[in-house]
């Protein structure tokens, strides 16, 4: 018991989040974005770095419009910079961040492929394959370096395809 008290109670708004990450896989997108942006505004856009990248990370998956999708996607890896880079914040944040920027850089070189800016596309699609080194042989791992190869052939063959997405992966 003494060791179970020594251990991080579990972070209730990453729980909140991944709940409503449920609601969406099953389908209901137009309520998960109206969850998820009730969430954004609780948590605020100066709240805690970890809890906005994750939000907005899969925030963005719940855009109609490209451009908004973009947007999310960039908060979430503005965020990510701030765990990373803040001295003060949690191991285990930083992990679970670290962890994420290969999915990060992933999904805004598809926005950039998408929104038809295939130099920005190629500038972190390079970055995702980086990061993505660090990932574990796992089903995660080989998900995200798979959809970086796809989105590299796509990108090879001469830009932006239409309407192709990449697989969103997420730890």
């Amino acid at each position: 018991m003494a060791e179970r008290q020594g251990q991080a109670a579990p972070d209730a708004v990453l729980t909140r989040i991944g709940q409503v990450v449920m609601l969406h896989h099953a389908g209901d997108r137009e309520e998960a974005r109206h969850r998820f942006l009730g969430l954004w505004v609780e948590i605020g856009a100066h709240g805690d770095p970890l809890h906005r990248c994750t939000l907005a990370h899969y925030l963005a998956d719940t855009q109609d419009d490209p451009e908004d999708e973009l947007a999310w996607d960039l908060r979430a890896l503005t965020a990510a910079e701030e765990v990373v880079g803040d001295r003060t914040a949690g191991y285990e944040g930083s992990l679970a961040v670290r962890a994420l920027y290969p999915s990060l850089h992933l999904n805004l070189a598809a926005d950039y492929a998408r929104l038809g800016r295939p130099d920005a596309a190629r500038t972190h699609l390079h970055r995702a394959r980086g990061a993505a080194r660090t990932l574990a042989d796992d089903t995660y791992g080989e998900g995200v370096r798979a959809a970086i190869r796809w989105l590299e052939l796509r990108l090879g063959e001469g830009g932006a395809p239409g309407g192709w997405r990449p697989p969103r992966q997420r730890p």
